[in-house]
């Protein structure tokens, strides 16, 4: 095994005492996701937090104003639920982050935690509804996927196939099964199916056809009510309709909004809250279903993180910008107000993010204070997923490269959601090199407006960003002065071999085949490809345990660096696809902003 240069973790970053206390401030500070609620129970509360350093699941008793944390794990939690009564938490029991493992189910006042479902095999979770008497968990392996239906005795398979799949909703009175599935071979554009939970029987199927996707959002929360909320794109873009599994009609909700869509039920059934994104920024709706009519709740400009209306009738929110950091809020007819505030001091602020358009394609540009029109030394921060987009919300991490003084560049490259499904789905057949050309369109005009020095131009990103990261570096070497890459796809042929069977169905779908049937196109939208080319110089970061972006892949990308003395310095950690723990995310934060600083001579 060839020894890696080990990138240095600097003891500061800044020189003054108050700028690096403010850099770390922003990801100490205690923050809280939305808390969900038990639908019958809506006292009871669940939200993550990393008020431990660690981001972990904690409990709210709302009538008592009383705070638990439940989970308390060396690579912290993010996946829980609520039983509807709520008398049970659920958490997700993975092993250092690797996103494999099991439900583990506990009371909600505290005490003895045991395996939830005992007979149902690990894997990685497919989806997960409890019922006060049933529940249907999902799970898929190399084998493809399981779905299990319990009622409190020995789970049962409802459901098995080799394509991925999982659960959708389970209706109120615990009736119907929604499940998506990928038979037709395209897990990036899934059909719909319901079964009846008592025999397996499918009661109703929905698939809208080729390159069109369905989202089993939610069946109404009302008992006896068979209506599915479901998110569809047969004109394009992100649209609403509601099903009638059980007649097998359906209503298509037709609004004049030009962005993306998320939605729920109000509790009730006569009403749908909506989340409106567009331009990477946020509206929050409310749509009377009977009268078909929408109406806007008046919030701040930024960017909601999730939304959920609550019996009375009052809305939830968590909201942020770029300039302001998160807060949870409630908005009901006495007005506005923070819902739940952290002990601890806040979050110090950043600044605000200002929009560009090149062509077709949408950038968001922060400026460091006071740093004038430029040319600046600017990082191009790519977005993971692909398919997810940067939006106008606070970020610790574009906010220490900006008080570093960078200009901070983020592409809504082709692929990224928010822009309709024909940009989403772009990158199919080409993935990477699309993307790269709207990239190097932004880099064009931020260096010709004078924004961008061109001797500075540093691409940085994780997960997918880490993909194009490696892959701009050796595609379009004369571009970038530096290059830094998170958790990346390297090798991509490797990389297929060894990540989780639901990633390796996404990759069939994006590129229209298996490595082994499409060797070529594989191979030349592998940053492993393009490796000798390379000559800016790299950070790499790894998680040992990461099931997206698996470690071998990495090391066989490393090891052509080495080959050919390349400058590159690495940094590998004990965690998965990147890591809930503060500390370390600090750490990989001033190892990847003084790589860059040392590697530029700053």
């Amino acid at each position: 095994m060839t020894n890696h240069p080990v990138a240095p973790v600097p003891d500061r970053l800044f020189e003054d005492p108050e700028a690096e206390q403010r850099w770390r401030a922003r990801f100490t500070a205690r923050r809280v996701s939305l808390p969900d609620w038990a639908l019958n129970a809506p006292d009871r509360s669940l939200y993550v937090s990393n008020a431990s350093g660690v981001w972990e699941v904690y409990a709210w008793d709302r009538a008592t104003d009383t705070h638990r944390q439940v989970t308390d794990r060396p690579n912290g939690t993010l996946h829980s639920t609520l039983s509807p009564n709520g008398e049970q938490i659920w958490w997700f029991n993975d092993t250092d982050g690797d996103e494999f493992g099991s439900w583990v189910v506990e009371p909600y006042a505290g005490g003895e935690k045991q395996p939830a479902l005992p007979g149902v095999h690990d894997g990685y979770p497919a989806g997960l509804q409890v019922g006060d008497g049933t529940v249907a968990v999902g799970a898929s392996t190399d084998d493809g996927t399981t779905i299990w239906v319990t009622r409190g005795g020995q789970p049962e398979v409802i459901y098995v196939n080799e394509n991925d799949g999982g659960v959708a909703s389970l209706s109120h009175d615990e009736r119907l099964l929604a499940i998506s599935h990928s038979e037709h071979g395209d897990s990036r554009h899934p059909a719909l199916r319901v079964l009846n939970v008592a025999d397996g029987v499918v009661v109703a199927e929905k698939w809208d056809g080729k390159g069109k996707g369905l989202d089993g959002i939610a069946f109404c929360p009302v008992a006896g009510d068979p209506r599915l909320l479901v998110l569809h794109e047969r004109r394009g873009k992100e649209e609403l309709l509601i099903w009638d599994v059980e007649a097998d009609t359906e209503t298509e909700i037709h609004l004049d909004l030009p962005g993306e869509l998320s939605a729920d039920w109000y509790t009730d059934g006569s009403a749908l809250l909506i989340v409106h994104s567009y331009r990477s920024r946020t509206t929050l709706h409310r749509y009377d279903i009977a009268a078909d009519e929408l109406s806007t709740l008046d919030i701040p400009k930024g960017t909601i993180g999730g939304a959920g209306a609550r019996p009375d009738g009052s809305v939830e929110y968590s909201w942020s910008s770029a300039e302001h950091p998160s807060v949870v809020r409630t908005l009901s007819a006495d007005g506005d107000r923070v819902l739940l505030t952290p002990p601890g001091d806040k979050a110090p602020s950043s600044q605000p993010m200002e929009d560009a358009f090149v062509g077709d394609v949408h950038a968001l540009i922060s400026r460091p204070a006071n740093a004038g029109d430029g040319p600046l030394p600017t990082v191009f921060a790519i977005h993971g997923g692909p398919h997810a987009n940067d939006e106008d919300r606070f970020s610790p991490y574009r906010a220490v490269w900006l008080d570093a003084g960078f200009a901070v560049v983020q592409v809504n490259y082709r692929g990224s959601t928010g822009y309709g499904s024909q940009w989403r789905d772009a990158i199919e057949g080409r993935p990477g090199l699309t993307e790269l050309e709207d990239i190097a369109a932004v880099h064009d005009w931020a260096v010709e407006s004078g924004l961008a020095d061109p001797s500075k131009c540093v691409i940085n990103g994780a997960s997918w960003g880490g993909y194009l990261t490696l892959l701009a570096l050796g595609v379009q070497p004369k571009r970038w002065a530096v290059g830094v890459a998170g958790v990346p796809v390297a090798d991509y042929v490797a990389a297929y071999e060894d990540e989780m069977e639901p990633l390796r169905a996404f990759d069939r779908a994006l590129f229209g085949g298996s490595p082994e049937e499409l060797p070529d196109l594989y191979r030349e939208c592998s940053p492993l490809t393009y490796v000798d080319e390379v000559t800016a110089p790299v950070l790499v970061l790894a998680g040992e345990n990461d099931p997206r972006c698996p470690i071998r892949q990495i090391d066989n990308y490393l090891d052509r660096l080495a080959a050919r003395t390349a400058p590159y310095e690495v940094y590998r950690y004990e965690a998965g696809h990147g890591s809930l723990v503060v500390a370390e995310t600090i750490k990989q934060t001033a190892i990847e902003v003084d790589f860059t600083r040392r590697a530029l001579g700053m």
